[in-house]
């Protein structure tokens, strides 16, 4: 493909992006124009630089664009450069930033050059926040929630404020960015047409168990969020449950230098991590049970199964029902069954009686 190439204000999105750092890692520019026939053509999308404008805008702090409300923004989940740019505009037009840790999530702004004040949410001051939060809001302020790291409210604070924040009718708006759980998905090699977000598991040993079993008997894919200390007691605990030979994948460091994905069975992981003590966050998926065919049974099967209700006094209706729920076989099926077979005698029965 031919490329005109201007003077250096355009640039093509085929050839290195003149965005610099001092530390190599992406730096956004201050002024991006996307031409729109880059989307209905094959054409390279082009970003224009304004000479013409200043090099160092007033610092705007409430575009007439962004509506007050609260924003659940979606931030890196270990490389500094998955952020998107609304994100980025958010984060330096908010009022306040809400940060589970606001020591971690300072790096990430003073990376960025954004000096919007934080304030710590986290789970265990957010029941005495919310109501603070909320007057603001209701004051018409931007507030923007960031978790440590990924999307707020997915196993992480956010939840209950989202839910104050909608029973008060103030807006909630997502800030689309890293996920964790969609990250280990899209790339661990098992079916992503189907599938369960578990999280963390319960601390209590039987609620955990139940919640396994739970996990094991479905078909869709199963994915999983568990600290690295807590490894083993999964893989002891899950192996007998969902069985020796069902795939895994363990995602741990997602996006950061020493990302890995373990692919395997449950029994070859209990064996490989028994001695090896995994750092990072992990994201474990497991595949899903396979469908078997359930086959309908057959009209002798069901009729030795209404014969023994209706001779233990069951009417030909109430039989019909009890069949129908404790078998694969359709209603109109059992009882046209019935009434072929069992009609008749029902008649006679009528008349004697």
């Amino acid at each position: 493909m031919l490329l005109r190439r201007l003077p250096w204000t355009v640039v093509s999105a085929a050839a290195p992006l003149p965005f610099h750092s001092s530390n190599g890692v992406f730096t956004p520019p201050k002024q991006l124009t996307f031409s729109p026939s880059s989307f209905c053509s094959t054409s390279d999308l082009h970003l224009t630089h304004h000479p013409d404008k200043p090099e160092h805008e007033p610092d705007n702090r409430r575009p007439q664009h962004l509506k007050p409300g609260l924003y659940l923004v979606g931030t890196p989940i270990g490389n500094l450069e998955d952020i998107t740019f609304r994100a980025l505009r958010v984060l330096n037009s908010a009022d306040v930033i809400l940060s589970e840790d606001t020591r971690h999530s300072g790096k990430l702004l003073h990376h960025y050059n954004i000096k919007t004040p934080l304030m710590s949410y986290h789970k265990f001051n957010e029941s005495q926040r919310e109501q603070l939060v909320l007057r603001r809001l209701k004051q018409g302020e931007i507030v923007a929630l960031i978790s440590d790291a990924g999307t707020p409210g997915i196993s992480d604070p956010g939840m209950e404020l989202a839910k104050l924040c909608v029973s008060e009718n103030v807006p909630v708006v997502p800030i689309p960015g890293p996920c964790a759980l969609v990250s280990a998905l899209s790339a661990s090699g098992l079916s992503t047409d189907e599938f369960t977000f578990v999280g963390f598991l319960p601390k209590h040993s039987g609620s955990r168990r139940k919640r396994l079993m739970a996990s094991a008997e479905q078909t869709a894919t199963q994915i999983f969020y568990v600290p690295p200390h807590k490894l083993s007691q999964f893989l002891e605990e899950g192996s007998p449950i969902f069985g020796d030979t069902r795939k895994c994948v363990i995602a741990r460091e997602m996006t950061k230098y020493h990302e890995e994905f373990w692919r395997g069975s449950l029994g070859e992981a209990n064996h490989v991590f028994s001695t090896r003590l995994p750092k990072g966050e992990l994201t474990i998926l497991v595949e899903g049970q396979a469908s078997s065919k359930v086959e309908p049974p057959s009209d002798t099967e069901l009729e030795s199964e209404l014969r023994e209700l209706i001779e233990n006094g069951e009417s030909l209706s109430t039989a019909v029902k009890l069949v129908t729920g404790r078998t694969s076989a359709t209603r109109k099926t059992i009882y046209s069954l019935a009434l072929r077979k069992f009609g008749k005698q029902l008649e006679v029965e009528d008349d004697l009686s």
